[in-house]
């Protein structure tokens, strides 16, 4: 067996239970559309006796190290950006998921923020291009939030990003919302921010798993699980 990376050798520390059945278990709840109870009734048909709560606990702590991971090997993507948020309810509130595609439909990043403003557009963008790089042009829809924020974001570069409003070119982004609502549907809203930042994290790692989005699969593609719990070593 390879060696565990550092940041999940320390958060075993804290999780006494083999690595092999939490990867699998956290990936089947980020990945499909089955909630806690679920896989406590699967685990249970399998002779394991873990409560719903623990599975979480499980996601919590192992996602943002698989992120972090991810981050590392995680395909470049192009540089015509699709831009548009969708809404999550957080507590019986609803807050805004920030979300960009490229061109083909390649994930470009993701932010969860609690109001749908300026500020929170321009902390969108500024993440974005942080992580990966800077795009040529960037396509939103008739938000006059959207556009405050990414005309701040470009009053402090030297070459400014094309803006372009169409709301019809952005189908792409809203398409792709859907494979994140599919996945949210069941969890019926998140009970804290913290924790819902952490799982749609999680959602959007295996999507874009899924997308091929990850490096290092060399011409044997492995599948998306492999992918996945290769995250850990």
């Amino acid at each position: 067996m390879k060696a565990l990376s550092p940041a999940v050798a320390k958060v075993l520390k804290r999780l006494h239970y083999p690595l092999e059945i939490m990867l699998v278990y956290v990936r089947w709840y980020v990945a499909y559309p089955l909630s806690l109870r679920n896989l406590e009734e699967m685990m249970s048909e399998r002779e394991i006796a873990v409560d719903h709560s623990t599975v979480h606990r499980w996601a919590i702590k192992l996602l943002p190290v698989l992120e972090k991971a991810f981050r590392r090997c995680k395909r470049p993507v192009g540089k015509n950006w699709r831009m548009d948020e969708t809404y999550v309810k957080v507590r019986g509130t609803w807050k805004y998921l920030y979300r960009a595609v490229d061109k083909a439909g390649n994930t470009v990043d993701f932010l969860l923020r609690v109001k749908r403003d300026k500020e929170a557009a321009r902390r969108y963008f500024e993440k974005a291009i942080d992580q990966n790089g800077a795009p040529e042009t960037v396509t939103i829809d008739k938000s006059g939030a959207n556009l405050a924020g990414l005309r701040a974001v470009n009053a402090e570069r030297e070459t400014p990003i094309k803006i372009r409003q169409a709301k019809y070119l952005n189908n792409i982004v809203e398409q792709d919302h859907r494979a994140i609502k599919r996945r949210t549907r069941l969890i019926l809203g998140f009970k804290e921010f913290h924790c819902a930042r952490i799982l749609l994290s999680g959602i959007e790692l295996m999507h874009m798993i899924a997308k091929g989005q990850m490096e290092g699969a060399g011409k044997l593609k492995p599948s998306a699980a492999r992918q996945f719990y290769s995250l850990s070593i």
